[in-house]
């Protein structure tokens, strides 16, 4: 059994951005249910047109970090959006984070370090959603790295939510830093880094799916996001891929010694 965090935040294109970043949750929402893996939502920020700014979601499940690490980065998608009157293709994105969730073992958190804020709870367009400061957010001071969650009505409930995406960005930001050293001969990391490169792009007008990774094209793109047997099949190139990256780190660092 695996657990993870995912998070999902748009990019660049406004309102077209944050309607793709809630097409692409739901799509990893349905890619759990088909993988038979649980997706418990911890926070969605949603925009006033239906779309979603920020949301992360802790996914648990045989396989589940091994498969979805593979979705970390920029997407981009290129379609005409709802809101243009002119029929102009638009270009947006949206980011994923996917963040392995540590074992208390394996990680703690000093609590000196942790500086916890509580606030009303606000829905979308800012209106506060409840009259108690059940809204938590929690800031890693040395770092600087912040949670918050406003999902519950309870501050209890709302403060362990916080606390678990608190751990689960810290421990990856600790997983990118090591795996960085050791694989920074390398020009291509699928799952631990490239954040400010774009991994895939999903273009509309030609119904079609590229990752870039690995230059494999797959058509029907409503059928790509229903999060099933295309983006499964995707998934099974890139780990194969992968398999062939890592293979070539070992050679690489037999003949270096």
């Amino acid at each position: 059994m695996s657990e993870l965090v995912l998070e999902v935040s748009a990019g660049v294109g406004g309102q077209e951005a944050m309607l793709f970043t809630a097409e692409i949750f739901e799509m990893y929402q349905n890619y759990a249910a088909f993988n038979g893996w649980s997706f418990d939502i911890l926070e969605a920020n949603a925009s006033e047109l239906g779309g979603v700014r920020h949301a992360s979601a802790s996914v648990s499940g045989p396989l589940s970090y091994k498969k979805l690490k593979f979705e970390a980065g920029v997407h981009r998608v290129q379609r005409v959006p709802k809101t243009e009157s002119k029929g102009r293709t638009h270009t947006s994105t949206m980011t994923v984070a996917i963040l392995p969730q540590p074992t208390e073992i394996s990680f703690t958190i000093n609590p000196k370090d942790l500086k916890i804020e509580t606030k009303r709870a606000s829905g979308a367009g800012g209106q506060h959603v409840n009259t108690t400061d059940s809204a938590v957010r929690i800031t890693h001071l040395p770092t600087g790295t912040v949670a918050e969650c406003q999902q519950e009505r309870s501050q209890i409930k709302n403060k362990e939510t916080a606390m678990k995406l608190l751990r689960a960005k810290l421990f990856s930001a600790r997983l990118e830093e090591e795996t960085s050293r050791r694989y920074q001969a390398r020009k291509l990391q699928i799952g631990t880094r490239g954040r400010s490169e774009k991994i895939r792009t999903y273009n509309f007008p030609q119904d079609r799916i590229t990752d870039h990774r690995i230059g494999k094209t797959v058509h029907d793109i409503h059928g790509f996001l229903q999060g099933e047997e295309l983006l499964e099949e995707m998934t099974v190139f890139l780990q194969q891929f992968s398999e062939q990256e890592s293979l070539l780190d070992v050679l690489d660092s037999e003949l270096n010694v």
